[in-house]
């Protein structure tokens, strides 16, 4: 049975072909409502003040699974999910190094809003 083709070598043909969207780091999914926040502010209790690309200051939450793995400080590029229900709240799905914060600046990937690198 043949290999399926993984995420890794549609890339590679897409480099080798010219086409230059590759971007190294995880971006927002917009089909999934996905965007980019900053941190302003942790209140405790995994819950986290941020201020969205869409202009809006969310309530963010920070699920567990996220808060074992690493630590969120305040001026953290973050990815959230506005909740459907309440427009006011949040979840928080990735956080990004000071280093893919740089990058993705450099490369003009992140709102005018938010990016404060």
């Amino acid at each position: 049975m043949p290999r399926r083709p993984s995420l890794d070598d549609k890339i590679d043909a897409q480099i080798l072909s010219g086409v230059s969207d590759y971007v190294r780091v995880r971006t927002p999914r917009r089909e999934k409502g996905e965007m980019f926040a900053i941190a302003e502010q942790l209140l405790g209790a995994s819950k986290i003040r941020i201020a969205c690309a869409d202009g809006k200051t969310r309530l963010g939450r920070i699920p567990g699974k996220l808060r074992r793995r690493m630590w969120i400080r305040e001026g953290d590029l973050l990815i959230v999910v506005p909740w459907e229900f309440q427009d006011e709240k949040a979840n928080v799905v990735w956080r990004y190094t000071k280093t893919q914060s740089t990058y993705l600046s450099r490369q003009k990937r992140i709102p005018k809003l938010v990016d404060i690198f």
